[in-house]
């Protein structure tokens, strides 16, 4: 690394406790001899011009200096260049952080940031209609969900998920199991699982690329890695409820064991229907489409695999 950008959102958690520990990162940055510029930024697509400014002027590293969506936001830029993506966690979740390991105090990231390795990976796309209804594909660092996941995003207004962090998600997710109408679509899929494609109608497909969520749930999606080329994927062939909870409670307490109605496979590709398009419900019940933690769209979706898309600063310790 010997030439960074550093882009961060003054406003979002922007306490000047915040903003100290960004100024002492750039410095330790500096001190080791890179050169580093911290960019401000107001919002996603003025974060996305200042990434392209940072390849175009010559830097070999962009900091996300935030949380996954913000991550989502820079690899669209630096996906299919050289310039690697690096993280500073300042964000709601920080999956990515904890799958890399990353320590989350923002000065100690920096420092370990010194060290780390850049590492060509897969990412996940995903091409569906976004939110005014035209098709449109966004690359994925950890997660892609439709169905009962992107419905908790659609309903978490953005100014409740600033104010309350994770406790919003927890309650959001725990009033939703008791009120959302379990709605079925038809997906379609091959990978290393399987012989030729397979079909069926699910409730939720959640497409995972990183092995730790961090936080109280930790391992989502047994087998999933940022090594491999492919995506983890978890079907929900069942509408019921207790199958969910029975699920997130396997994963809360990381024992494994077979939830009926809910199976995972590896995937490197899968299409995703409203099992009847001509029916008038469509058009009362949309089916939303998230990544990384930020709605996108609604179906119809499409979701593959790009290997070598995106290179990544990961640090140097063992992964175990």
């Amino acid at each position: 690394m010997r030439k960074a950008a550093l882009l961060y959102n003054p406003d979002s958690g922007g306490s000047k406790q915040r903003q100290r520990e960004l100024h002492d990162a750039l410095s330790i940055l500096k001190n080791g001899g890179v050169e580093a510029n911290l960019c401000p930024t107001n919002s996603p697509d003025h974060a996305s011009q200042e990434a392209r400014r940072a390849v175009e002027s010559g830097c070999d590293t962009v900091f996300a200096c935030g949380g996954d969506g913000t991550i989502n936001n820079i690899a669209q830029v630096l996906a299919h260049t050289q310039v690697a993506l690096g993280v500073l966690p300042i964000g709601t979740a920080n999956a990515l952080a904890h799958d890399l390991r990353l320590p989350l105090n923002v000065p100690a990231a920096a420092k370990a940031s010194l060290n780390a390795v850049p590492k060509r990976i897969a990412l996940g796309q995903i091409t569906c209609l976004n939110l005014v209804g035209e098709r449109e594909s966004r690359f994925f660092v950890v997660a892609a969900g439709i169905g009962v996941d992107a419905h908790l995003f659609y309903k978490l207004h953005s100014g409740t998920k600033q104010r309350l962090g994770m406790a919003a998600y927890y309650a959001k997710a725990w009033h939703m199991w008791f009120s959302y109408p379990m709605t079925w679509f038809r997906v379609t899929y091959s990978g290393p699982d399987t012989d030729g494609t397979k079909t069926g109608e699910v409730t939720e497909l959640m497409a995972v690329r990183i092995k730790n969520f961090g936080g109280v749930v930790r391992e989502f999606a047994p087998g999933a890695s940022l090594e491999r080329n492919d995506m983890r994927v978890i079907l929900c062939y069942t509408g019921s409820r207790l199958a969910y909870l029975a699920y997130v409670t396997r994963c809360l307490l990381g024992i494994v064991w077979s939830i009926p109605g809910i199976e995972l496979a590896a995937v490197t590709h899968a299409m995703c229907e409203y099992t009847d398009p001509t029916s008038p419900s469509v058009a009362r019940r949309k089916i939303y489409v998230e990544a990384d933690g930020e709605l996108i769209g609604s179906l119809p979706a499409e979701i593959k695999i790009v290997p070598e898309a995106l290179t990544l600063l990961t640090p140097s310790h063992p992964r175990k």
